[in-house]
């Protein structure tokens, strides 16, 4: 039996490009994920609980299931984001992707970040990023 297809039901049809983009440019091909669209009291709440930090942010990663063989479809976690602290929801969507995925910018050399910037020059300017709450610089 094939793992399960990637599902993205849980993600905001105009992120789905960004979260396509942003897992395969990891090399995640299965699995599940969300992206839920938050205002700052909601994230302040969370990384407050999480991190310890008493203040809004732009994008909380909480991955679930790591690398390793799972027992039934791959669940790869949740993602936070609040509109209003991203100066980008894309790019806030595919940072928070990439923290799934296991990549960590706080100590990797910049590898996140070079795969960040190389996942946002490939996809196309989306019009309606605005409507999420933030547009591209």
């Amino acid at each position: 039996m094939s793992p399960e297809p990637l599902d993205l039901s849980d993600v905001p049809e105009e992120l789905c490009p960004a979260v396509r983009a942003a897992l395969g440019a990891a090399g995640i091909e299965r699995g599940h994920l969300s992206i839920e669209l938050v205002e700052p009291e909601g994230i302040r709440s969370l990384n407050r609980e999480h991190r310890g930090r008493d203040e809004p942010t732009d994008v909380l990663s909480f991955p679930i299931d790591g690398a390793g063989r799972v027992a039934g479809p791959r669940e790869l976690g949740d993602v936070v984001v609040c509109p209003a602290r991203a100066a980008d929801v894309v790019e806030a969507t595919v940072h928070g992707v990439l923290h799934l995925c296991g990549y960590d910018h706080e100590d990797d050399g910049g590898e996140m970040l070079e795969l960040q910037a190389a996942v946002m020059a490939s996809l196309p300017e989306a019009p309606g990023s605005s409507a999420v709450g933030g547009g591209r610089p």
